[in-house]
């Protein structure tokens, strides 16, 4: 019998179309289309420091209780990434999720900002701040301003990242430490991989999709489940408290840094082959990007099993990268989106689809296409075989002796 997934489905951790590198069709009326064709029930509006992007926030969504709602009520709250860049020790960048609990503490967040430099560049300012000072500076705002390390062990914008980041928030935040109260998983690591951290046992893990664009592969990709979001309150209850009730993952592979390697020489290594080479390019002779399952080994100081705090995760991959695969087509293409929308129309949802759809119903639609039946069920146990991603370069799903690159 298929256990049935229940909860908001939030993705906190998106970006704007005023942020570098994203797509320029990204509207409010955009992430709300396919955030219900996706299954969310609570979308971040990202980028909230960007003037342009902050006056449409405020002109299209009505606030109450610290939830913002479409003109269809669909629920939005107020969220941005900020990058640190500052030294101590050595060259630190790390990246920072902000929840914000309304707009008029977005406006003293950005006024306070407006003093340490621009924010009208880019959806994803960079001030050189400290993490300690930053978060003392925003608990100081509002304390119902939750910061949330990003992504936290990529190597060159995570918290724990081998190239740019520290061995602890400790290190990192010195007495803010305390006031940290949950940690974004990232798409190369999971929970289970943040587990061997003793210093998360208290704290929150939590999963976003750090999403670039508002189609169903992006957004959504990782998510948050919570039971219920009537306040921006109900959501940080859940936080502080560790009271969210799982994850939606990727499988660590799939992400950029979850290998060590070197893209340009099409090179990469699980930790154990990287410590017998030194750690050294056999290619390009230079140190290798040291990825994030390397790194879990390295700071990691306790066995799984003592960490008391866990929470279910289901490590899915999105429909249309199966449907792609099952028939040997792109994500984008036609074929593609032409069986995404029949079982969306039959379905409800793409989360429903993945997690609690029958296999007998899943037959029945999809009388034709075994495969893809057969990758679906897989999927929703964590069993698709991946090629892992290192240095930039996304992980590839393996099938037979065929690879597909994902994303």
């Amino acid at each position: 019998m298929v256990e049935i997934i229940k909860g908001v489905f939030a993705d906190l951790h998106i970006h704007s179309r005023f942020s570098r590198a994203c797509s320029k069709d990204i509207t409010i009326e955009n992430l709300e289309k396919w955030g219900k064709i996706k299954g969310l029930g609570l979308i971040g509006t990202g980028d909230f420091t960007h003037p342009l992007w902050l006056k449409e926030l405020k002109e299209n969504l009505e606030e109450k209780n610290g939830i913002l709602y479409s003109k269809n009520g669909f629920k939005f709250i107020l969220t941005g990434e900020i990058s640190l860049m500052y030294t101590q020790g050595r060259g630190r960048r790390v990246h920072l999720v902000l929840l914000v609990p309304n707009f008029e503490i977005a406006d003293k967040i950005n006024s306070y900002l407006d003093t340490k430099g621009r924010r009208d560049y880019d959806g994803r300012p960079i001030f050189k701040i400290s993490c300690e000072q930053f978060a003392r500076d925003l608990r100081e705002i509002s304390d119902k301003i939750e910061i949330i390390p990003a992504h936290v062990w990529t190597p060159w914008f995570g918290i724990f990242g081998s190239s740019t980041g520290f061995d602890s928030l400790k290190e990192a935040f010195g007495n803010e430490e305390k006031n940290i109260h949950a940690i974004e998983t990232g798409m190369s690591s999971n929970p289970e991989m943040n587990w061997h951290l003793s210093e998360l046992n208290n704290k929150a893990i939590v999963s976003f999709s750090d999403s670039h664009s508002f189609w169903p592969w992006r957004m959504g990709r990782e998510a948050t489940i919570f039971e219920k979001i009537e306040s921006f309150q109900d959501i940080i209850n859940a936080i502080r408290e560790n009271k969210i009730l799982g994850t939606i993952e990727t499988e660590p592979a799939y992400g950029k840094y979850h290998w060590d390697g070197h893209i340009d020489c099409n090179f990469s290594s699980p930790p154990e082959e990287t410590k017998k080479i030194n750690g050294i390019c056999p290619i390009c002779g230079k140190p290798l990007v040291i990825g994030v399952a390397n790194r879990v080994n390295e700071i990691g100081n306790q066995d799984i099993t003592k960490n008391i705090n866990k929470k279910k995760y289901y490590t899915l991959l999105p429909l249309h990268e199966l449907i792609a695969f099952a028939i040997s087509s792109k994500l984008e293409n036609k074929k593609t989106w032409e069986i995404y929308n029949n079982l969306i129309e039959k379905f409800e949802n793409e989360f429903n689809i993945l997690l609690n759809v029958s296999k007998e119903n899943l037959i029945n639609e999809l009388k034709d296409n075994e495969k893809l039946v057969k990758l679906i069920l897989e999927n929703r146990e964590g069993k698709i075989k991946v090629k892992p991603g290192y240095d930039g370069k996304y992980g590839e799903m393996i099938g037979g002796e065929k690879q597909v690159k994902l994303f």
